[in-house]
């Protein structure tokens, strides 16, 4: 299968971490681009990366023939207007979370991309990684039971004002950059949609960003908890509760690509340790996303996904104003 040639739209420290060297001897994904706003930014990029061309521009890198589909890990606040530029170009599109800052703004840059012809998806890749298949798989077989609760805590310490994730104007704050994780996840391992959401969120009063954020999510019957902070030191879990047993995930969502990954389960036979696979989730990504492409089938995760974990996100700041339950 001829690879997927793939362009960049921004120099991110994301990318140069966590998607390079898990695409680079891919024979599904090629990436022949990389734009920046600044010409000698997007050079030395593409030259310490090896990556083939550099443009100045994202607009530049958009006209290229060559170029069938790009990725987007520019901030938040702007991903929905590259989104839809890049579809113009005929382009197919993988962005990174969210698509935008609202369902509203979501849904209608999902309408209006479907209309151009090309793919489209969010970029949640820690779903098509074999430790949350497996661990979706347990759990509706009934190994814990009934679910009764999922719990998840994700945090890192970022202080730095200057960083996009810092910011109110370009999207930053705990639960768009990582809250956004916890509702996704309770949602794919319940495979429910929460009908309302209650919020406790503390902002900076420098930065004004939700910096220690709370939530609770209501699925009739089961409760997804979690609290998510960008000031607290860097740590993540989740755990999933039912009448018969526990399920709890290590290192759920910044998943090492070069070493096993575990899963604990605890029910009435014993507790077992489930070392998963080595697998990048990022390779997974990209070559699903490129498999698509080649052989047309449906994409792995679908873009109604987008709106309704973006729904979920509303919801909890319309929580915060009010201080009351919020409906999704």
């Amino acid at each position: 299968m001829k690879p997927v040639k793939w362009g960049v739209l921004g120099v991110s420290v994301h990318y140069r971490l966590r998607v390079s060297n898990a695409v680079r001897n891919s024979e599904l994904t090629h990436i022949a681009a990389i734009a920046s706003r600044k010409k000698d930014r997007a050079e030395k990029e593409a030259r310490e990366l090896g990556i083939p061309k550099a443009y100045g521009s994202y607009e530049e890198l958009l006209t290229d023939p060559e170029i069938e589909a790009v990725y987007i890990p520019l901030p938040n606040h702007i991903h929905a207007e590259w989104v839809k530029k890049a579809a113009d170009h005929g382009k197919h599109v993988l962005c990174e979370k969210p698509f935008s800052m609202s369902a509203e703004t979501t849904r209608e840059t999902i309408e209006y991309v479907k209309n151009k012809g090309v793919l489209l998806m969010e970029a949640f890749m820690y779903k098509l990684h074999p430790q949350w298949v497996h661990a979706r798989d347990l759990i509706r077989a009934g190994e814990i039971g009934k679910v009764q609760a999922v719990h998840t805590f994700f945090s890192y310490n970022l202080q730095d004002p200057a960083n996009i994730r810092n910011k109110v104007e370009t999207g930053g704050g705990a639960i768009p950059d990582i809250g956004c994780y916890a509702v996704s996840s309770a949602r794919f391992l319940t495979g429910l949609e929460p009908k309302r959401v209650v919020s406790l969120i503390h902002r900076s009063p420098e930065l004004k960003t939700d910096i220690l954020s709370s939530g609770v999510l209501d699925f009739s019957t089961i409760r997804g908890v979690f609290t998510v902070s960008t000031q607290t030191f860097p740590y993540q879990r989740v755990q999933v509760f039912g009448t018969g047993g526990f399920l709890e995930i290590d290192v759920p969502f910044n998943i090492y690509p070069d070493v096993s990954c575990k899963v604990e389960i605890t029910n009435g036979v014993g507790t077992r340790t489930i070392m998963n696979k080595i697998a990048d989730m990022y390779k997974i990504e990209f070559d699903s996303f490129s498999r698509s492409v080649r052989t047309g089938d449906p994409l792995p995760i679908s873009t109604e996904d987008a709106v309704l974990n973006q729904k979920v996100l509303d919801a909890l700041y319309q929580s915060e104003k009010t201080g009351n339950w919020a409906d999704v």
